[in-house]
């Protein structure tokens, strides 16, 4: 029988020997043979008509992921890359995904996180829609909560929100409004445990309802793998009982993010990104913000630390190298969640670090294939997917 270090050990070594051993099994022009299989393509005969038509793409292939808060997670992923006719290079791709997986921890989740531009980029329409029944670790609320008091708790959620924005003023300025709804249900919690003690308010499930109003500055070329250009998302959102929900309160987002190309002859990339979330009122306990995950703080597990507010911030180098589908990255970054973020002290902030690999499955997308390793203080995580953290 394998000893607990070595149970534990197993799916990275699992995950390492998949990673690098896929890639190096067949020939780079087996790759595009394998992608194309999997690629539909819905316009072809307009495109053989009119050249100038944007190809549109449906790709519906298996997929597998890892990260620490999921473990393996298996199942299907399909991308709908597109164009409205009339649309022309001023005009970027529209990214619809959609992910259906189950996970060794026997989470099941179903999410889209969409952006469509219309023709000429006159309107976005953009938003997230998530359905997962999701165990997830409690360890208390705070920055210093220990490690010892983890805990699992089960729910299951349903989220929706749509954002509707117009080009305003500039080319790349987009100024709307959009309508969020967060259903907690089925929530299973330890009998006297820690989280059945604390009680936060909407523990045992909650509804938020509310109304955003949204300012978003996107100059990046490719959205899917940005190398340059600029993004910064603003919304907040007003949540009443009135609407249906069952607290009342504002929460506040923002994300900002930079992205330099710094070799040309590579397309190396240096990227920055600085993200804040906060809210104020009756929050239910399903809208803190939680620290740590796979696009941000990684090597925390999501939720490690759980609190009001949150600020974090995290740069990344993306080395790439010519005539090769392989690249590497670096990446740091610090952050902490607040009670309040007027308390904000740099001698709290945590840090992390780490490295990866990448590896394109879609050149001409610019998609990638990603590998990494994240430390944090006294943690690490692994993660495998697609496209990049941010």
């Amino acid at each position: 029988m394998l000893q607990n270090y070595q149970l534990k050990l197993l799916p990275n070594i699992l995950l390492f020997l998949f990673f690098i051993g896929l890639p190096l099994s067949s020939k780079a022009q087996n790759i595009d043979k394998v992608k194309d299989f999997f690629t539909f393509y819905p316009n072809k005969k307009s495109v053989e008509v009119d050249s100038t038509t944007y190809k549109q793409k449906f790709i519906l292939a298996p997929v597998l992921s890892y990260s620490p808060e999921t473990n393996f997670a298996f199942g299907t992923g399909a991308k709908y890359l597109f164009k409205f006719n009339g649309s022309g290079p001023e005009t970027r791709v529209s990214n619809m995904p959609i992910s259906l997986q189950y996970t060794l921890n026997k989470q099941f989740f179903l999410f889209s996180g969409f952006e469509v531009f219309t023709n000429q980029e006159k309107w976005i329409i953009k938003g997230n829609v998530l359905f997962q029944n999701y165990p997830r670790l409690y360890y208390g609320l705070g920055s210093n909560t220990a490690k010892s008091t983890e805990e699992q708790y089960d729910y299951n959620q349903f989220l929706l929100e749509p954002i509707f924005l117009k080009q305003m003023f500039y080319k790349y300025l987009f100024i709307g409004a959009g309508v969020r709804y967060n259903l907690i249900y089925n929530t299973y919690i330890k009998p006297g445990g820690l989280l059945s003690r604390n009680k936060p308010e909407g523990y045992n499930g909650s509804t938020s309802v509310g109304t955003e109003v949204a300012v978003l500055f996107d100059s990046r070329t490719n959205i899917l793998n940005a190398q340059d250009g600029w993004f910064f998302e603003f919304t907040h959102g007003l949540y009443d009982k009135i609407l249906g929900g069952t607290n009342k309160f504002n929460l506040t987002r923002f994300d900002l993010r930079h992205y330099f190309n710094v070799s040309t002859k590579n397309k190396d990339v240096l990227a920055f990104q600085f993200f804040g979330r906060f809210s104020r009122g009756d929050l239910p306990f399903s809208e803190y913000s939680f620290f740590g995950g796979k696009d941000i703080m990684r090597g925390y597990t999501e939720g490690r630390f759980v609190d009001r507010d949150i600020l974090a911030t995290q740069v990344e180098y993306r080395k790439k190298f010519k005539n090769s589908r392989w690249g590497l990255v670096g990446f740091a970054g610090t952050g902490d969640v607040y009670s309040n973020v007027n308390r904000f002290q740099f001698k709290n902030l945590k840090p992390n670090a780490g490295a990866g690999a990448r590896f394109s499955i879609d050149k001409e997308e610019n998609l990638n294939l990603r590998f990494d390793i994240g430390f944090g203080k006294q943690t690490r995580g692994f993660y495998l997917g697609i496209a990049e953290a941010f």
